[in-house]
């Protein structure tokens, strides 16, 4: 049988905002789970004029694209495409997940991920839910097992008839999606990580934390935040998805706000816990920064934009997202921009002077900090970078963790304050290889130091 495809002609984009409130405890709340406010173009688009196609044939471009017949779907879900005219040879493919009530073209219509598919080149895939609550299965043993028969399946179907379709590039397929949709990305890239190479997931939880025996959708105990795992428990609940998986692991990247009262801010820490270690890689941020106004930005296993796990904390945000920008990040961590957003934050925090003395094979360093914030600190971390080669035997002022690499200084007990203008004086003595340059990439309590 031929696929048929429906299209929607391409009208304004914009950010999804969660209109929710109260806490919520059955079934309600996972109706409404993640819902946005309106957006410029709403769902009833989808009663478009439907359109046929032969097998293989491509969808037009430039209009959101509805593809029947796509493959196994055992959940009846839709499938929603987008290709950009300027679509790349080879292209990436980006599946982005929609919340509960939602849709595949409600996140067509309130995310920017669409108009990034025009300026990059990617191909972007809409699932989309039939079930009466529109809310992805994240919690049956089908759905949390690799072929299990859920969702899962359905939308890896989708991509599955996009690669043939488009010859699309299996290394540079990605999974991101909000609330319910950041959920299945956690279960695709535990279910498939030798389909998808990242994911981002907005305002989620981690892999079977939702997980029900009854049938129910909904996981009280997992929204409150209330599930706790070491990071070896919930790196097994991954790993035992698909079982005898030896090869490389997706990244990750984690959004969650500290006030959201839908899927609390716990689910942020635990989420890290398990794909950290899902990546064997320390629970120890390589990097601390902040690239915008309340935003805490950890990476893990490396200090680049691609860190196998990098997780951003937002102060004071609630379920609220995708919001305007954030979309442009998540491309930049899938390496699918040429630039991306500036990828460190702007300095002002802090005033960093280093200076080294060096010999043979060894040095010391001075590193004189300044408070130009204007709070007082009560506590601080200095983290910086040191140049390749150098190793710190010995410190003064602080304590310094790890010894190589992206190194955090710790306060002593006695210069633990830091008023506003005051400043401290810290080192360090390294053994070094033949770089004897004072250290770089200053940030105090996570935010960047301008160096003098």
């Amino acid at each position: 049988m031929s696929p048929s495809t429906r299209t929607t002609p391409r009208g304004p984009r914009r950010s999804v905002l969660a209109a929710l409130g109260g806490a919520l405890a059955s079934l309600l709340a996972v109706m409404l789970l993640g819902a946005p406010t309106a957006s410029a173009r709403t769902a009833t688009t989808e009663a478009s004029a439907a359109t046929e196609a032969s097998a293989g044939t491509k969808a037009p471009t430039a209009a959101l694209t509805e593809i029947k017949n796509f493959g196994t779907n055992p959940s009846n879900l839709q499938m929603y495409l987008y290709v950009p005219d300027n679509v790349a040879p080879n292209p990436a493919v980006v599946v982005v997940v929609h919340y509960c009530t939602g849709s595949g073209p409600a996140m067509y219509s309130g995310t920017e991920f669409a108009s990034l598919a025009d300026r990059y080149g990617f191909i972007a895939v809409y699932p989309s839910v039939t079930r009466a609550s529109k809310c992805f299965d994240v919690s049956s043993p089908q759905a949390l097992t690799r072929g299990g028969g859920s969702d899962p399946v359905g939308i890896k179907s989708m991509v599955d008839w996009t690669v043939r379709t488009y010859s699309a590039d299996t290394s540079r397929v990605f999974a991101t999606g909000t609330s319910s949709g950041a959920m299945m990305t956690n279960v695709l890239l535990g279910d498939y990580p030798d389909v998808f190479a990242a994911g981002s997931a907005f305002a989620g939880v981690p892999f079977a934390c939702f997980a029900t025996t009854n049938g129910s959708e909904w996981n009280s105990d997992c929204a409150n935040g209330t599930i706790t795992r070491t990071p070896q428990q919930w790196g097994d609940l991954v790993r035992g998805a698909y079982p005898g998986y030896s090869g490389p692991r997706p990244r990750m990247q984690l959004w969650h706000g500290t006030q959201d009262d839908i899927l609390r801010y716990p689910n942020f820490g635990e989420e890290t816990k398990q794909w950290t270690n899902v990546h064997g890689v320390s629970q120890t941020p390589a990097r601390t920064d902040s690239p915008q106004s309340g935003w805490t930005r950890t990476r893990y296993g490396s200090t680049g934009d691609r860190a196998p796990v990098e997780a951003i904390s937002l102060q004071g945000v609630g379920h609220n997202l995708v919001t305007s920008g954030m979309a442009a990040r998540v491309i930049t961590f899938f390496g699918l921009d040429a630039n991306g957003p500036a990828p460190q934050p702007q300095p002002g925090a802090c005033r960093v002077s280093a200076t080294t003395s060096a010999w043979s094979t060894g040095l010391t360093a001075s590193v004189a900090v300044t408070n130009t914030g204007t709070t007082t600190l009560n506590g601080w971390q200095l983290g910086f970078t040191l140049p390749s080669g150098q190793t710190i035997t010995g410190g003064w002022g602080a304590t310094y963790s790890p010894a190589s690499g992206a190194v955090t200084a710790t306060n002593a007990a006695y210069n633990s304050t830091l008023a506003p203008g005051a400043s401290v004086t810290i080192g360090y003595q390294a053994n070094h290889t033949g770089t004897t340059s004072a250290p770089g990439g200053f940030t105090l309590n996570g935010k960047t130091c301008t160096a003098t």
